[in-house]
């Protein structure tokens, strides 16, 4: 079972448009390369109730229809929040990176993190770029994100990609041997730490800035919480 999802590849001064079929979409857990930072976020995770990882990284697979570049989701109640991560893509046009969403139900991840990276869609930015355009000065490259609550707009997380294992590391360590996604699949590939603690947004906007090449990858999506019984 396959997913369809729209890219747009770009190289600075043209636009190719691509339609992907996703066949595997994975989400890498806990993929810190420094120790300190990486415990910052397990403390962080701690302190609303969800359990600390058997073992890092860690490799949980979920439905490819998650996936999805609109700029709008529901989610089941107002527990729920995003965090910007890279995202990796297998093609036939080699491998391609972008940004998204590793949108979570909270609640639900206090007592199984599995079933609650399943209950989310995972938003993404339709506009990716090659990855072995920017590998050359991959150190370089700036992730953020700012949480919108009431009209108020504030920086909630910022840092370097350097704060993740390298694309390579994690692909060889998720396939079993190999540097390169299969044609078809997607892999988010983990975030940083939040300013404030983390917390539920109206809206969630999302940057993935390249100072070398001088361009950004931008994606932003409004949360509609859903009635929620409990």
């Amino acid at each position: 079972m396959t997913h369809s999802i729209k890219l747009q590849l770009s190289d600075g001064s043209t636009v190719l448009a691509i339609d992907l079929a996703i066949k595997d979409l994975v989400i890498a857990g806990w993929t810190g390369r420094d120790t300190e930072a990486l415990e910052k976020h397990i403390a962080e995770l701690e302190a609303i109730g969800v359990p600390r990882p058997a073992t890092v990284p860690c490799f949980y697979r979920v439905s490819a229809a998650l996936l999805t570049g609109s700029h709008e989701i529901q989610s089941s109640g107002p527990d729920s929040s995003g965090e910007v991560e890279f995202v990796l893509y297998g093609s036939d046009q080699g491998m391609l990176i972008g940004i998204g969403s590793d949108h979570t139900d909270r609640r639900v991840e206090t007592y199984d993190v599995t079933v609650s990276k399943q209950m989310c869609f995972k938003p993404v930015s339709p506009t990716v770029w090659r990855l072995d355009d920017v590998l050359p000065h991959w150190d370089e490259l700036i992730l953020r994100s700012w949480a919108v609550v009431g009209g108020e707009r504030r920086l909630y997380q910022e840092g370097p990609v350097t704060v993740m294992r390298t694309p390579a590391d994690l692909i060889f360590r998720w396939t079993g041997g190999d540097e390169t996604l299969p044609n078809g699949a997607a892999m988010f590939c983990g975030t940083l730490a939040v300013h404030g603690g983390i917390a539920a947004a109206d809206r969630f906007e999302l940057e993935l800035f390249d100072p070398v090449l001088k361009r950004s990858i931008q994606h932003a999506y409004d949360i509609v919480p859903l009635p929620f019984d409990s």
